[in-house]
């Protein structure tokens, strides 16, 4: 049995060895999607991952997938494709649009996780200057992006989304750039995927990311006015030089 969470109380979580080893991370259930509570939950290496019709449950998996910004692992044709700069980029300038991009299902066929009250959680968390996207434009138009939870110096990453080959990728070039630049010291993948493990991720166990967690979040945060937009007004050409390299 998973414990539930009291509805009134935003900071209560059980401790995160309690989760369950099958399904892996699995920790609790219940309580609601505030803003409060969301922060909370990313603070201790937890996050909400549930399908339609379920409560809202609670994960923190082991081991847990993690990129080090400074360590993104670009491929020749990535670095290619950001050398013909047929991209912009820009961030916080169209977070309903990424999150939107994100929740369309992949497929004729396919589902999502990000349930409308999702999107609302995530919206409230944006406008409080906790919730960033990045966005990729082609010719003028919405084309990928990514989107996720800045916490001090970490990133927690929710979701991304392709509508242009690479566009995705695109978008992870330029906020490893970006936290890099800031001094963040990981980004959250939460689960593994062959995809991400490509791009330079690799798995830590859950304890070394809580001890990390701890400390990178209590780093004061970027941002540009009083709500601490990631927006600096200006659309980006994605870079594509890290030292040490092959061009």
């Amino acid at each position: 049995m998973i414990p539930r969470l009291d509805p009134r109380d935003t900071s209560a979580f059980p401790p995160v060895h309690h989760a369950l080893r099958e399904p892996n991370g699995l920790l609790a259930f219940g309580g609601d999607l505030s803003p409060e509570r969301l922060e909370n939950a990313y603070r201790r290496g937890i996050f909400p991952w549930f399908s339609e019709g379920d409560p809202i449950l609670w994960w923190s998996p082991d081991p847990r997938t993690v990129l080090f910004p400074d360590r993104l692992r670009l491929s020749r044709s990535l670095r290619k494709r950001l050398r013909r700069q047929t991209f912009k980029v820009t961030t916080d300038r169209d977070f309903g649009g990424v999150i939107r991009g994100c929740a369309a299902p992949r497929d004729a066929h396919g589902g999502t996780w990000i349930l409308p009250e999702m999107v609302i959680a995530y919206d409230a968390l944006h406008r409080r200057g906790i919730a960033h996207s990045v966005e990729v434009w082609q010719n003028g138009a919405l084309v990928g992006g990514l989107y996720g939870v800045a916490v001090g110096g970490a990133f927690f990453g929710e979701s991304m989304f392709s509508r242009a080959t690479d566009a995705s990728k695109v978008a992870l070039v330029h906020l490893c750039e970006r936290l890099t630049c800031w001094g963040f010291g990981l980004i959250d993948c939460q689960m593994r995927t062959e995809h991400l493990v490509s791009l330079g991720a690799v798995e830590i166990p859950r304890d070394e990311l809580v001890r990390r967690l701890d400390t990178l979040c209590r780093q004061p945060g970027p941002g540009f006015g009083t709500v601490r937009t990631w927006d600096d007004g200006l659309e980006h050409l994605p870079r594509y030089d890290r030292p040490g390299e092959p061009s």
